[in-house]
């Protein structure tokens, strides 16, 4: 099972999108979501706070928003994660 991180914050519009994007993906793929709320963490929020939403993956490589399902896909396969 590959775990994602997204970090993301409350009324964040782009962060509700991109939780759905990857729920969706996970119901067919071995996919878990955690999400990271970086307004609990002035250093998240130096870090993500004009990024957001942001998806970490298990080798630390980052996907930046915007990004699709494919894009998630192609990231999973380049890193050689499992699936």
């Amino acid at each position: 099972m590959i775990t994602l991180q997204l970090f993301s914050t409350a009324g964040c519009h782009l962060c509700e999108s991109a939780e759905q994007l990857i729920y969706s993906l996970s119901s067919a793929k071995n996919i878990q979501l955690k999400i990271i709320e970086i307004g609990d963490d002035d250093q998240l929020v130096e870090q993500y706070g004009i990024r957001i939403p942001v998806i970490k993956f298990s080798d630390e490589s980052e996907l930046n928003w915007p990004f699709t399902q494919q894009d998630i896909l192609q990231k999973i396969t380049v890193a050689d994660l499992e699936l």
